[in-house]
């Protein structure tokens, strides 16, 4: 059931952009506790993305898992409920 949740990205780091293997995916802006928003992203055909709330853009990477990301550490797991 992990495998089947969106994958979450941030940008703590302040990078120009993020390449990630995910088309569709959730912005977080920076690690909590100063997230933004948590917004959904749908690049659907497009090769990149633009957060609308933290301007972060983000590459599509088709070389990298779905979770996957470069800069590595810009992907985020949320804490269990």
């Amino acid at each position: 059931m992990a495998d089947n949740f969106v994958p979450h990205f941030q940008n703590t780091e302040g990078h120009d952009s993020i390449e990630i293997g995910a088309r569709e995916f959730m912005c977080i802006g920076a690690k909590p506790p100063f997230d933004h928003p948590h917004v959904f992203l749908d690049m659907g055909s497009d090769h990149e993305i633009v957060c609308p709330y933290c301007s972060t853009l983000y590459k599509h990477n088709p070389e990298l898992d779905t979770h996957g990301a470069i800069p590595a550490d810009c992907m985020w797991t949320p804490d269990a409920a």
